[in-house]
């Protein structure tokens, strides 16, 4: 079932709409992923919804989908360092701006993910945006897989820690890898809880 919630605002002042996501708020490494797109007006895809919600395969298909056919994507990456210099709330809104500067066509309103941001469009947070508005879904595809991406890169640097299987996330796999080897500077995020606690108990770092 298409997801047309952004159906109801177009109009003859509201011609493009921004939909805008983020993937990787929740893991321990790797930087947090956001995408602005625009698709064209009455746009649906019965396949498009929450990337959360999609097999990694159906993700790597619409994202290519939606590489083809979305009229303006943008893309805004910010590393574990900045994360933990700013905190990931706002290292996400970060991610959105820089994601929302790369649109490069007018628009007329912008729907997020929940998340409230500063700019001078209009803009409507919609909780659970991306199970409901088909622009906030393709953001969120076109976040997680880049986000992927970047983890399967760094598992290729670092394949003890077994990225590829964990994303970042803190599975127990992760956490024994990160008790074993400590974490990585410049890749875990040493403001996040598990990796505070590494220092509390000791573990050597490098």
């Amino acid at each position: 079932m298409a997801l047309k919630f952004e159906e109801q605002y177009y109009n003859e002042q509201i011609k493009y709409i921004v939909g805008i996501d983020e993937a990787g708020r929740g893991p321990l490494l790797g930087p947090v992923v956001a995408s602005a797109v625009i698709l064209p007006p009455h746009f649906y895809i019965d396949d498009i919804n929450d990337s959360k919600k999609l097999t990694e395969k159906k993700r790597e298909e619409l994202y290519l989908y939606i590489k083809e056919h979305a009229l303006a994507i943008g893309v805004g990456i910010v590393d574990a360092e900045t994360i933990d210099k700013i905190n990931i709330l706002e290292a996400t809104k970060l991610a959105m701006i820089t994601a929302l500067k790369q649109i490069n066509i007018p628009y007329q309103l912008v729907l997020t993910d929940a998340v409230k941001l500063k700019i001078d469009t209009p803009l409507i947070p919609i909780i659970k945006g991306d199970a409901k508005a088909e622009c906030i879904a393709a953001a969120s595809i076109i976040a997680k897989v880049t986000r992927d991406h970047i983890c399967y890169e760094l598992d290729k640097k670092y394949p003890m820690y077994h990225i590829n299987k964990h994303k970042g996330y803190g599975t127990k796999e992760h956490l024994e890898a990160l008790k074993q080897y400590g974490p990585i500077k410049g890749v875990h995020r040493y403001s996040f809880g598990p990796i505070k606690n590494l220092f509390i108990e000791k573990i050597s770092l490098f």
